[in-house]
């Protein structure tokens, strides 16, 4: 039976966790609401996506990172329980076990409503020696202080990065500013997966004038370790070895949702929490999840994607609090926008890849066109390729990734903006974009883009 003042349990104290619970705590005091948060790690609501730029040395230390400790959560009336992980769920019960990680106890806690926001895992492929020291992941801020430690401790320079997604790309400039020589395995044709191989070679030809050795099909089998087993080279399929003091995973990310699986919870194609729109876990009143953990609506494709990105994560955190606190909030889904950089290059997308809409079962079409980010003949200049798809005949757009010179990424908010509203190319190409010679051609790379796409629109249907 729930006591006059009812509890939340918020299990992962990270963005969408501590977001719900201080958003619920801003809707109900204390003697209404008492919110009781687990994290197994040492610190929270911190930006995981500045990890790289920290061990690149951009950010001068880690606690800049940190957007709220767990000291600032508790001053708020959140009972936070740092180093204490939940290793079990009584939906029956209404309870949720935990255990100290530093002294092992374990407890049981009650809940009136709970949150899971368990986050993601790097992704930690079944190979030999995978669990040897030196091999790291890159997710959580305790992840980044062990990778840091290893990097200050090492007396080698050489460093092997299995992977060559955002992570991957990000963690290679980063070691390449730390001095270290550095190799990227990855498997697809071109680097940054998330993009489709004609741009991913734009990304390839920037990795390399940094002095990173990109090495493409290549799949990791095993690492091999020393005497004292720790990772010396990473071997692959293919029979190559390459030297390594250190490891560093950046194949992706996984959905933490072991706990979910267990309480039979319902879960998506990529293992993630599928919730409806009030972010409530499917077929549980009291549950919502949120964040890394969840799958959530693709507006364009209008399937259930795993997205883990911090925007998303701290949204997703604003409704489930305001629900969780008696109001009212939905999160509606997302299209996909991401932004990164290698060395001055920077890299964007949004919406579809030709083989997501493939995936999709869409006809599309495709343009790409090469500009510049200012006017051609203004001073700095620099060059930049946009990729535009739409539905065929349609002319709805479908997706658009860009990879040049800076001020080129933002440029993608316009077709994030552009999908969400369900716009037609012959509709982007009228958007009333500002103009002036610092900033963007008279004609903006991204109309033009949307110009030549109208033309392949019209001559699929013709």
């Amino acid at each position: 039976m729930a006591s006059a003042r009812e509890r939340l349990v918020v299990v992962g104290g990270d963005a969408a966790g501590m977001s719900a619970a201080s958003q619920a705590r801003r809707l109900r005091g204390p003697a209404e609401l008492e919110i009781t948060a687990f994290e197994r790690g040492h610190f929270t609501s911190y930006s995981a996506c500045g990890i790289p730029y920290w061990i690149g040395g951009l950010v001068g230390g880690r606690d800049e990172l940190i957007a709220r400790t767990p000291e600032e959560h508790r001053a708020r009336d959140i009972d936070l329980r740092t180093r204490t992980e939940v290793v079990e769920l009584d939906l029956a019960g209404r309870r949720v076990r935990a255990r100290d990680l530093v002294s092992g106890a374990e407890y049981w806690t009650g809940y009136d409503k709970l949150v899971l926001a368990t986050g993601a895992r790097p992704v930690r492929p079944r190979l030999p020696g995978i669990g040897a020291h030196g091999v790291y992941g890159v997710q959580s801020l305790d992840d980044g202080q062990r990778l840091m430690d290893a990097l200050e401790r090492t007396g080698g320079r050489r460093a092997v990065v299995v992977g060559a997604g955002y992570i991957g790309v990000e963690m290679a400039e980063a070691l390449v500013g730390r001095g270290f020589e550095v190799t990227v395995l990855h498997r697809g044709e071109q680097p940054m997966s998330t993009l489709d191989p004609d741009m991913g070679a734009l990304v390839h030809s920037a990795m390399n004038g940094m002095g990173i050795r990109t090495v493409a099909r290549a799949e990791a089998s095993k690492i091999l370790t020393d005497e004292e087993g720790r990772a010396r080279a990473v071997a692959t399929a293919s029979g190559e070895e390459y030297p390594a003091d250190v490891v560093v995973l950046g194949i992706g990310v996984e959905p933490r949702t072991a706990l979910a699986r267990a309480a039979g919870l319902a879960l998506g194609e990529s293992g993630g929490l599928l919730t409806d729109l009030s972010m409530r876990v499917r077929g549980q009143e009291d549950i919502w999840a949120g964040g890394d953990c969840v799958e959530v609506l693709d507006l364009v494709s209008g399937g259930m994607r795993h997205i883990p990105l911090g925007t998303h994560a701290n949204k997703h955190g604003q409704v489930i609090g305001s629900n969780a606190g008696g109001g009212y909030a939905t999160f509606p889904g997302v299209v996909g926008t991401a932004v990164s950089k290698v060395c001055e290059l920077e890299i964007a997308r949004t919406g579809l890849r030709e083989r997501d809409a493939l995936a999709a079962g869409l006809r599309f079409v495709t343009a790409t066109i090469r500009s510049t980010n200012t006017a051609g003949y203004y001073p700095g200049a620099e060059e930049m390729t946009v990729k535009m798809l739409a539905e065929h005949r349609t002319g709805r757009l479908l997706g658009v990734q860009i990879v040049g010179g800076a001020g080129s990424a933002k440029r993608v908010d316009i077709a994030a903006v552009a999908l969400t509203a369900g716009m037609t190319v012959d509709q982007v190409v009228s958007l009333d974009l500002g103009y002036a010679p610092p900033f963007s051609p008279v004609w903006d790379p991204v109309l033009v883009a949307a110009r030549k796409t109208v033309t392949a629109v019209r001559a699929a249907g013709a």
